[in-house]
């Protein structure tokens, strides 16, 4: 794989400045200015936000019209439904907005649609099933943006529907009542990347703010607002970074019973960004991935200990369930790629019995492996359902609307896609997407590691490290930072896991750090120990039996140029 090491321009002046400015170490300077914070408002709202960092809510398009209609329903005690999605911003936008409204007096029910049987959005058997039951009042959260013909559907069966979305809209929005999202042309709230959860929040802020209520009826669902909007990896910047920095303070003392149980269980001391995105995200996103997506749903609402338990318990099943679908599918997707498939422009695959909840998480693997678009297809019978992910530079979406013709149904965006297809059109689809594919010369593409800062084992210390982490929470755009070391003598080198990691110490006169490399193992075989290489990584610190060591999360490795 090509890969390209890029450096930030260094500013010895301004790094200085901020640095004795905010009494930060260098480094930290530099990363700031990296992300081009540098003034100082911005700098102390990125590194201390605090709750009066949070925008207007009634910025937002349509938010006083939406919440009259919301709090008159709750007066007259009108049937409030609120229609979810299956993943953990749906599922914790669900959560928030029926323990508020339920606070307030009004008892709403909901509905999340099962991935496996409904898929995505609203349909209208369900909405068919939802009049039936007598709801006037439709709150979608975290979807609802695209579904033109449901929520005419909807209207002609009596019910009005507000939607909240942070998807993209479409040409024609919907007919609806009420639209909350600010990615609509109408918006003029001053930040439109929010999650489904984060739109959520803005509208339990606007109805404290109307009804009077103290800041606390809001802020107390932070911890949730935080979790969906971490998982949902929107950019963690500007509202979202002080939603997700305060939201973990509260993470780490939360008193929602089912949060509480599954930090417990996922083993982790600290609830940090990596706490949520490999420790709770994949139980509770693995219930919508097969198809039981409420029960994570009543983890988060229910206040009963033992059936909290139960339904923590489920959810580790459905992640191990997940978990072992996942290396199945990978193992049967890795013998599959031949010579022939590692020099196609994308790696095009499918399988009989592919779990569909889980080959888009296969096919991220495989991308960031052979750093090329790949498509999974898991087929029954004659029907196939699969996900594809791309990489920096070619956008997938635009290549399936160009070579659509052979597919039954597709979506989704530049780097993910979702498709039907039936069985024999699959190979002149495929040989449709690689030939367009080759016109764009993937294999000129390099894969870009940005680098930060260059740095000296001498000047880095514990407290440099934990000085670090003022930048988090990382995710989306807020990255963890990228140093490179150079001139490191390896001391020892080896592969873990059966071959799939990569363990190496590295030496620098008399200091040695510790390194380990992810999905890195073949490199064991390329260095030998006294070879002197360059690195680029993220610094962690290592606690084991007690003692804290600083640790580098290798990117990348080369020879240096002096031996």
């Amino acid at each position: 794989m090509n890969k390209s090491w890029q450096y930030y321009e260094t500013n010895n002046e301004l790094t200085e400045q901020i640095s004795n400015k905010f009494n930060i170490n260098k480094l930290l300077a530099q990363i700031l200015i990296n992300k081009g914070i540098t003034e100082e408002k911005e700098i102390e709202i990125f590194l201390n936000p605090k709750r009066d960092n949070f925008y207007d809510p009634f910025l937002m398009p349509d938010m006083e019209k939406a919440i009259n209609r919301i709090i008159k329903a709750i007066q007259s005690k009108e049937k409030i439904l609120i229609y979810g999605d299956y993943d953990v911003d749906g599922i914790t936008s669900t959560t928030v907005l029926k323990k508020f409204l339920e606070e307030r007096g009004a008892n709403p029910e909901y509905h999340i649609p099962n991935r496996l049987k409904e898929g995505y959005g609203l349909n209208k058997q369900a909405i068919e099933e939802i009049a039936k039951n007598g709801t006037q009042l439709m709150i979608t959260v975290d979807c609802g943006i695209s579904a033109v013909e449901e929520t005419e559907f909807a209207k002609s069966l009596g019910i009005e529907t507000i939607i909240t979305d942070h998807h993209e809209p479409g040409d024609i929005l919907p007919n609806a009542y009420a639209i909350i999202d600010a990615k609509i042309k109408a918006n003029k709230y001053p930040f439109n990347q929010l999650a489904g959860v984060g739109v959520v929040f803005k509208v339990i802020q606007a109805i404290s703010i109307k009804l009077g209520l103290e800041e606390k009826e809001y802020l107390k669902y932070l911890d949730l607002v935080c979790l969906g909007t971490i998982s949902d990896i929107v950019p963690l910047v500007d509202e979202n970074r002080v939603i997700a920095k305060l939201g973990l303070k509260l993470v780490n003392v939360t008193k929602n019973l089912g949060l509480k149980t599954l930090l417990i269980l996922s083993g982790y001391k600290i609830a940090d960004s990596n706490t949520i995105s490999f420790g709770i995200a994949p139980r509770i996103n693995a219930c919508g991935r097969m198809g039981f997506a409420e029960q994570a749903l009543q983890l988060l609402l229910s206040n009963e200990n033992e059936k909290v338990i139960e339904l923590a318990r489920k959810l580790n099943e459905y992640n191990k369930e997940r978990q072992e679908k996942e290396k199945e599918i990978f193992e049967e997707a890795i013998k599959q790629i031949d010579k022939e498939e590692e020099t196609n422009p994308a790696i095009i695959l499918a399988g009989n019995g592919w779990h569909h909840g889980v080959t888009g998480i296969v096919s991220s693997k495989i991308t960031e492996i052979y750093f090329k678009p790949s498509i999974l297809i898991g087929f029954e019978g004659e029907e196939g359902k699969g996900s594809g992910r791309s990489i920096p530079g070619i956008d997938l979406h635009e290549a399936i609307l160009k070579c659509n013709s052979k597919l039954e149904k597709f979506g989704g965006h530049a780097m993910a896609i979702g498709l039907s297809i039936e069985r024999r059109n699959f190979e002149s689809f495929k040989k449709e997407l690689n030939e367009y594919l080759r016109k764009k010369a993937i294999n000129q593409i390099k894969q870009i590691i940005m680098i930060d800062a260059i740095a000296n084992l001498k000047d880095i210390s514990l407290k440099t490290v934990e000085e670090l982490k003022l930048l988090e929470p990382f995710g989306e755009v807020n990255r963890m930072p990228i140093f490179c070391i150079k001139n490191l003598r390896i001391e020892s080198i080896r592969a873990l896991t059966e071959g799939k990691h990569l363990k190496i110490n590295l030496r620098d006169d008399n200091i040695l750090i510790s390194a380990i490399g992810f999905n890195m193992g073949e490199k064991s075989t390329e260095y030998k120990i006294g070879d002197k290489v360059d690195v680029v990584g993220s610094l962690e610190i290592n606690e084991y039996n007690g003692m804290k060591s600083i640790q580098l999360n290798l990117k990348d490795i080369m020879k240096s140029l002096i031996q």
